[in-house]
């Protein structure tokens, strides 16, 4: 009987996709709060905000991302969890864990409520469906005025000392501390869902939903369970973002949040599971700098970034870099001649 000889050394280009970009990127996840922490102690307010903003594009890439849902109403779950988180603090529970825990709840409830809707049909009538659910609890919040304090928004928000030493401080070092932990929390419960074999499933419902049926996946349980796990995260996003602010105003439910956080998505690649937080770093630098050149046409220029990135790197920053990697690689082509 013959020996199984050694095992085939692995192509570089292949380790280098397979391995090295994947470890780079968590690496800069992990290590960018620590840097940001200790170079740019005058902005942690800041810190904490864009750690929020990524948190709320990864439950957005959830759904878009590996499902295949287009959203345009994210923002629901995420003023949802803000009122929640909110008005707990207003009305003298302010302690920040628990507020956490029941404004995912609520955000959550209110997915599986509206998921009925939004899981039947194509995408464009999801995408209806979901800028409709938008509107309509942006609209409830401005119509309950005694309660959310509608244009003038929701104020009076205390919270307390989290674990009952750490007050929030002015200077935002508390606040940047617990929103880069939940948010990096929520990051590797979210990569467990992705890697599991219901994460597979959305894939696979993702690329081609009229099969999945014929391997016994139920598609829209699937579908439902997700936009219920992404309606969690975004109501954690809008709680962290009540709690660190002390303030929830209309436009954590606005139909302009929604959109905001699709383009941190597209910018930085659906599907990539960090696309997420390179899309978020992305918008945000390119929103200052071109606010720097001029403060009221900065939309403008945000929106012709975006375009461009459509037109020639149409999975975002991560395909972009990917592609890059793949091409330099001087055993790209063959291998995808024996992938084929």
């Amino acid at each position: 009987m013959a020996t199984p000889g050694p095992p085939l050394m692995e192509s570089p280009g292949k380790a280098l996709r397979a391995g090295v970009g994947p470890h780079v990127l968590e690496l800069s996840v992990w290590l960018a709060p620590v840097v940001f922490y200790f170079v740019l102690p005058g902005h942690l307010v800041l810190g904490s905000q864009l750690f929020i903003s990524a948190l709320f594009a990864l439950s957005l890439d959830l759904v878009l991302g590996y499902a295949g849902i287009v959203s345009l109403g994210h923002a629901a779950f995420f003023g949802a969890g803000a009122y929640t988180a909110g008005l707990l603090a207003v009305h003298g529970w302010g302690e920040p864990i628990s507020g956490l825990l029941a404004a995912a709840l609520v955000a959550a409830l209110l997915g599986l409520l509206t998921s009925p809707l939004l899981v039947r049909g194509e995408s464009l009538t999801r995408l209806m469906v979901t800028l409709a659910v938008g509107f309509v609890v942006h609209e409830a919040a401005n119509r309950a005025s005694s309660i959310t304090g509608g244009t003038d928004g929701l104020s009076g928000v205390v919270i307390s000392p989290l674990l009952g030493v750490f007050a929030f401080d002015l200077v935002g070092r508390t606040a940047f501390v617990y929103a880069v932990t939940v948010t990096l929390v929520c990051l590797l419960c979210v990569r467990q869902v992705v890697r599991s074999p219901f994460g597979l499933s959305l894939r696979g419902i993702r690329d081609n939903e009229r099969r999945m049926p014929a391997i016994g996946a139920p598609v829209q349980r699937r579908l439902t369970l997700a936009l219920v796990i992404s309606a969690a995260l975004a109501g954690v996003a809008g709680g962290l973002s009540a709690q660190t602010t002390a303030f929830v105003g209309l436009e954590a439910a606005s139909f302009e949040r929604s959109a905001s956080v699709l383009v941190m998505l597209i910018l930085g690649g659906t599907g990539h599971l960090y696309g997420a937080f390179v899309g978020t770093f992305a918008y945000m630098l390119l929103r200052e700098a071109f606010s720097d050149v001029h403060a009221a046409y900065w939309p403008f220029w945000v929106g012709l970034s975006v375009a461009l990135i459509g037109l020639f790197a149409p999975g975002g920053v991560l395909g972009w870099v990917r592609t890059l990697v793949g091409r330099a690689s001087p055993h790209s082509a063959p291998e995808r001649g024996r992938a084929a």
